[in-house]
Formats: C-alpha cells, sequence, structure tokens
C-alpha cells in the first residue's frame, strides 16, 4: 500500500492536461459488450477502474488489445459467460454497469453487488425498475443480481425515473439499445458523461435521440457493429485542479477541457475571488488575492457536482468568512470532514449541511482518504497547508485520478509517492 507524502504551502504554476473522463469510461469500456465486431476507444483514463473493467472483460471472453497509453481496442464478438468475476465486481460501484451491457446483448446477466466508496446508501432499484419495465425478471440474492429476460430479449416501454439517477439513466440506456421496440426514459440525468455513452452507443449503429435532456428515447436496434470512439474530457479532474491552484494560490493553464462542461464549477470559484479565462479547451486559472466565502448545494448536471463537494469544501475551509456546503445527492459525503479538522480546519455538519469558518491556515498531519473525491480533497489542503502531511488510502484516489503525482510535481507541487513497509500498513477498505 502506498502513501502520499506532501510538503505543502507552495503555489501552482505551469499547464496540467485532463484525462479522458472516469465516468464516462467506466460506463463505455462496459459497453463494449455489446458490440458484435471491433471498437477502438481514445483518450481512456489510466486509472485502476479502468485497469478492473479490461480484466472483466477478458475474463468474459473480450479482446482486449491495449495499442498505446490512452487507446484500446475491445472486440467482443466471443463472449462465453453473462457471469462475470466476483472478486473484481465487488470492488467498484461502476460494475452495475455490467448488468445493463450483457443483458442487453444476451438477455442475462448475473453480477455481484458492486462496491466502491462508501459515501451513503446507493440503491440501485431506479435500475431495477428499468429493466423490469422492459421484460426482464430481476433478483438478488447471495450477493449477486440476476437479470433474464422473460422471451429471451428485452421489449421497448416507457420508463419515469422516480430521482434523478445517473447510473440508472445509462444502465437502461445500455440495455434499450438492443431491446425490442422503443424506449422512453423520462426524468433522466443530464450529465456531461450520459450525452458521451449515447454517443457511443451511437457511433457502432444505436439509435439513441435526447441525451443531455430530460427525455431519452432509444429505438432498439438488432446488433451493434463496430468503429472508433474518443472519451470526453474529464470534468471532474479539471475542477479538481482548478480548486488546488484556488487553495495554493498561483496560476494554471488547464488543457483538454469543454469549457461548457465547467461552467457550474467555474462560477463558485470566481464568487469566491479566483480568475478564470475560458479559451476554445483550456481555462486559465488565477488566484492571487484572498478567497471569499460563498454557499454552495451539490445539485445534478447543470448544478454544482457532487463529486466536486470534497474538493470546494477543501478551498473554503482558507476562505474569508462562514460559508455553507449543502449536499442533495448522497447522505453520507462529509466523512472527511474529521480528517480537515486534523490539520485545523474549522467544519461542523449538521445532517446534509457543513458550515465552514475559514482559518488563516492548515497544517500538515497524518491523514486518509476514506473515498476518490474525499482523497482529492485531502490532498487539495495538504498542498496548501503548512509543514508535511501524509496521506494514506491513496487506493482510492487513483481510482479516479491518472498520474496525479506526476502531473502536481510537473506544476511546482512538492509530493510523493511511497510505499509504506508492511508493518505500518493499515487495514484496507474495498475500493
Amino acid at each position: 500500500m502506498n502513501q502520499y507524502i506532501i510538503r505543502g504551502n507552495r503555489p501552482l504554476f505551469g499547464e496540467v492536461t485532463i484525462s479522458g473522463a472516469k465516468n464516462a469510461a467506466v460506463a463505455i469500456i462496459p459497453a463494449a459488450l455489446m458490440v458484435d465486431g471491433i471498437c477502438r476507444i481514445d483518450n481512456v483514463p489510466q486509472i485502476s477502474d479502468v485497469t478492473l473493467f479490461f480484466s472483466i472483460l477478458e475474463a468474459l471472453g473480450s479482446k482486449v488489445r491495449v495499442l498505446n497509453q490512452h487507446t484500446v481496442e475491445i472486440a467482443s464478438h466471443s463472449i462465453h459467460s453473462t457471469q462475470p468475476s466476483y472478486d473484481l465486481c465487488r470492488r467498484f460501484r461502476a460494475s452495475y454497469y455490467l448488468i445493463g451491457a450483457l443483458l442487453g446483448r444476451f438477455g442475462e446477466a448475473t453480477v455481484a453487488m458492486p462496491g466502491g466508496c462508501d459515501f451513503g446508501v446507493r440503491p440501485i432499484d431506479q435500475h431495477i425498475k428499468g429493466f423490469n419495465a422492459m421484460g426482464a425478471e430481476v433478483s438478488v440474492e447471495g450477493g449477486f443480481i440476476h437479470a433474464k429476460a422473460k422471451n429471451g430479449r428485452l421489449t421497448g416501454a416507457s420508463i419515469y425515473l422516480d430521482v434523478v439517477s445517473v447510473g440508472a439513466t445509462m444502465n437502461i440506456m445500455m440495455a434499450a439499445a438492443l431491446a425490442d421496440g422503443t424506449t422512453v426514459i423520462d426524468n433522466a440525468a443530464k450529465e456531461p458523461h450520459i450525452v458521451d455513452l449515447a454517443n457511443f452507443l451511437n457511433s457502432m449503429g444505436a439509435d439513441i435521440k435526447g441525451a443531455g435532456t430530460d427525455s431519452i428515447k432509444i429505438r432498439g436496434v438488432e446488433r451493434l457493429s463496430g468503429g472508433s470512439y474518443c472519451i470526453i474530457p474529464d470534468q471532474i479532474e479539471a475542477g479538481t485542479y482548478m480548486a488546488a491552484v484556488a487553495a495554493t494560490g498561483g496560476q494554471l493553464l488547464i488543457k483538454n477541457i469543454i469549457p461548457k462542461h465547467m461552467d457550474c464549477i467555474s462560477a463558485k470559484l470566481m464568487e469566491m475571488g479566483v480568475s478564470v479565462e475560458e479559451n476554445e479547451d483550456t481555462l486559465l486559472v488565477r488566484r492571487s488575492q484572498p478567497l471569499q466565502k460563498t454557499n454552495v448545494k451539490t445539485m445534478p448536471y447543470p448544478g454544482f457536482p457532487t463529486d466536486m463537494q470534497p474538493q470546494i469544501a477543501a478551498v473554503l475551509a482558507l476562505a474569508q468568512g462562514t460559508s455553507l456546503v449543502t449536499e442533495s445527492v448522497w447522505n453520507n459525503r462529509f466523512r472527511y470532514v474529521d480528517e480537515l479538522k486534523r490539520m485545523g480546519a474549522q467544519i461542523q455538519v449538521d445532517g446534509k449541511v457543513a458550515v465552514i469558518e475559514g482559518v488563516d491556515h492548515l497544517e500538515g498531519a497524518p491523514i486518509q482518504a476514506c473515498d476518490l473525491r474525499a482523497g482529492a480533497a485531502l490532498v487539495i489542503a495538504a498542498l496548501a497547508a503548512n509543514g508535511t502531511t501524509e496521506l494514506s488510502q491513496v487506493q482510492y484516489i487513483e481510482r479516479g485520478y491518472e498520474n496525479l503525482v506526476g502531473k502536481l510535481r510537473a506544476v511546482g507541487a512538492d509530493i510523493s509517492l511511497v510505499e509504506v513497509p508492511d508493518e505500518e500498513k493499515p487495514e484496507a477498505n474495498i475500493g
């Protein structure tokens, strides 16, 4: 197990190139199981969740050929199983996309209950509701989700999601792409990675319209035949580096982004006194004055993303005045607050609201990540803090950030990845 050693209180200067979107990649790669041909995927992020999916697909019979650092070819015409590895699936949340992909193509799937970051109850009832509406029988027993189309193939249906769910929207969309007839998903989520998944499926021969709105129409086709696709840049990775320069000061040019995807994050940082200049596919982010308080409430896209909530809280811990951060998506996403308080942050949590009284500075301390985005927030705090921070459980961070240490070192951060001796290794949680 590894640790990050971070010596803080250094402004960041330079350029950071953003990788492919983690939240898009972890849906697009399992969607390749639906393709009866070869699909080439570019801008694939080098993160552990992606590596896990490659292993799962290969075990099912796919041929995964890594062409270069960020390009892969996947051929799934010889799938010999609809039950992916239990041990691999239970290690991360996105494994539930295998249900929609396998159920859509083969009419059945048996997938382990997913694991991943623990920040509240994340039921899959809306996924099951959609599969049931399309004619699947779904049961959960013995740690597995079993789904089977009653007639061997799903049938198009009208589905209204009771809550706006990114995972359910994407899973139902995958399953419906090869169903018999037309499926309409109402009250659908609108995140950029949903649009990216729809564009990927369409490039392989699907017929999906309306992705990015709250009503998506999917006309089922007989087969997906293959093609090429490039994954969008990662909105949350870009936002994390924007938050880092906001906390530390300095100036970063954030490259390979879609500026429209960043508006919800840019707006809040500008309220705090951070300069954000938009160009065609870059953002120039600069902070040279004290940070100002603001209030943040997470919302479905195009609102402020829940996956940026911990990072913005770490920045607000250093802002002048009292800020409120309200988490409206997940029930228990403030577990990282105790770690920030070890560094001197003044934060009180009451249910879904964190009251943050800005402090003059933070101090380095031994801390540990409890999930992916919480880990990123602690890195940001450590970069801004006085002294040295030892951050453990960094395997969570490596689930979603490509080469975080290398990218930060290139812009002036003093951060190192070190191996913890066996006798000092903490017991690991499933990540």
